[in-house]
């Protein structure tokens, strides 16, 4: 049995190559090989969102707090609130993040594929973010 105590590992800024906005980013868990799976805590200010990306074995989220959004290509942009939870099947390209004026809180939940867990692609456009 591991228990990872609150406080122990540090938050980072999610950097700019792959967020628009401030977003801090809280590692939960990366559980030891042989499993794959890798969870974290990730806060978005109003406005924040990721940039478009795909995960290699699908991602899950479990929205925390706030209010936020979320889309797929092709895909409406849909609203996520506290209890939603978002599953994105694997190389499904989206984004998600927080609405204009509402910070979003999520426990973001992935696999490792040959010891990779997201492509990042393109970043989300001001127009593509606006709901229309």
């Amino acid at each position: 049995m591991e228990i990872k105590r609150t406080g122990t590992q540090a938050s980072a800024k999610g950097p700019a190559e792959w967020f628009t906005g401030a977003v801090r980013i809280d590692p939960l868990f990366q559980a030891p090989d042989p499993a794959f799976v890798q969870g974290a805590s990730v806060t978005f200010e109003p406005g924040a969102r990721t940039a478009w990306h795909t995960h290699p074995l699908g991602q899950m989220l479990i929205v925390t707090a706030g209010c936020g959004w979320a889309q797929r290509e092709g895909g409406p942009v849909e609203e996520i609130k506290p209890g939603d939870v978002v599953w994105f099947a694997p190389n499904e390209k989206h984004w998600h993040g927080a609405s204009p004026t509402t910070a979003m809180t999520h426990i973001a939940i992935q696999e490792r594929l040959g010891g990779k867990v997201v492509d990042w692609l393109e970043q989300v456009t001001d127009e593509q973010y606006r709901r229309g």
